[in-house]
């Protein structure tokens, strides 16, 4: 929008005095035309969180919707959404089912918007006839459930499939008893299954002689059965990579930044039966017997998984050809952030404590004269902010009925 010239802006103190006061007259004689009448303010109720589930079994959610205000609901919307561990048993047709797909960082979901065609006075409690039964998936861990309720019809998600309508008979409310009504229009309560997540990682090996450029694959993988949601403040999975001695990296793996004498990587999902790959182009510099490096997981708690015996695999290398050439540059610029593995970076954090790298099972990491590695430029800092964060494709998009 273009700026006015000044001489059209300039307005003296009597006369912007003259009109605040004409606006102030204005206001008082006609309140109607700008207040509103006091409304109806529904909070929902009796919803605990839930722990201790097996896969394949399931609970009620036993909701109360109250009106706090001092106006009358003429028609009032309850609706649903669990993460993707979770699935509704049955939907009644008078409420509309979406799937919304991930964005942002909010993971894969189902809605159902339950709409009631009845007045609720205020003062009143009510509570559907029967309740929406919830049921955990076999790839069920740690949920969420929410439910929220409104006096105006939520609109359905964008990043979510068509809605369509319950197949189960139509419930109405019911009065319930007072004084269970709840003080919140939404609710969040965590629902866990007892369950497990096996992270696994796999070495390579590589083949080459000295002064050739292979091409080094190793990979993260989450082989389920259950997917994993990391919340806020715990502590992230990172993947610690260190290449073999005698190498140099000419370029690193996707999600991949260099720390002291370690890669750290991230992955974009922790879903069941997802993983990543991280290629990495690795020069042969010089032949080092029995050359060997490993990739890792770092080793922050996951009760969860309790197979270790593949969070480890190594990396191994066999030069054949000539002998090693005579160096002929300096060495590269040495990275400085920590790479301990089960270092108390968490998710988001900074990862800039300093100090030596260590192996996974806490000793120090031996010297072994490989090329130093190199600190990739601030590409790697902003696909992985922070060592132990996990990476997700982000879409904006507005959220819908949960």
């Amino acid at each position: 929008m273009s700026t006015p010239p000044p001489h059209n802006r300039r307005i003296g103190r009597a006369a912007a005095a003259v009109l605040g006061a004409a606006g102030l007259i204005a206001l008082a004689a006609a309140p109607a035309a700008f207040g509103e009448e006091p409304g109806p303010e529904l909070v929902v109720g009796g919803i605990k969180p839930v722990d201790g589930l097996k896969p394949g079994s399931g609970f009620d959610v036993p909701v109360t919707v109250a009106n706090k205000g001092v106006g009358t609901a003429e028609k009032v919307w309850v609706s649903y959404s669990v993460t993707r561990g979770l699935d509704f048993a049955e939907i009644p047709s008078n409420c509309l089912v979406q799937h919304v797909r991930s964005y942002d960082e909010m993971p894969e979901r189902w809605t159902a918007a339950c709409a009631y065609d009845q007045a609720v006075e205020p003062g009143a409690v009510y509570t559907p006839e029967k309740p929406i039964r919830v049921t955990a998936l076999d790839r069920a861990l740690n949920d969420q459930l929410r439910v929220r309720v409104a006096d105006v019809e939520p609109a359905p998600d964008d990043n979510g499939t068509e809605p369509v309508a319950g197949t189960a008979p139509a419930v109405k409310l019911i009065e319930a008893q007072p004084g269970g009504g709840g003080s919140a229009g939404v609710v969040d309560v965590a629902v866990t299954t007892v369950n497990t997540a096996d992270y696994q990682v796999t070495g390579d090996a590589l083949k080459g002689s000295v002064g050739d450029t292979v091409t080094m694959k190793v990979t993260f993988a989450n082989a389920g059965p259950a997917w994993v949601w990391p919340q806020e403040g715990d502590q992230a999975v990172r993947v610690l990579i260190k290449t073999p001695p005698g190498t140099s990296v000419v370029k690193r793996g996707q999600f991949c930044r260099a720390q002291e004498q370690a890669y750290v990587c991230g992955m974009r999902s922790l879903y069941e039966d997802s993983g990543e790959t991280y290629t990495f182009q690795l020069k042969i510099d010089k032949r080092v017997p029995d050359a060997k490096g490993w990739i890792a997981l770092s080793t922050e708690a996951r009760p969860f998984d309790p197979d270790k015996d593949n969070d480890k695999a190594d990396i191994t290398l066999d030069v054949t050809g000539g002998a090693s050439p005579s160096p002929t540059g300096g060495a590269s610029p040495s990275p400085t952030a920590d790479a301990t593995p089960g270092s108390n970076n968490t998710t988001g954090g900074s990862s800039t404590t300093g100090g030596e790298g260590t192996t996974p099972n806490g000793g120090h990491l031996a010297e072994t004269g490989s090329s130093t590695l190199p600190i990739a430029g601030a590409a790697a800092a902003a696909v992985v902010t922070g060592a132990g964060t996990l990476l997700i494709v982000r879409r904006r998009r507005a959220q819908g009925p949960n």
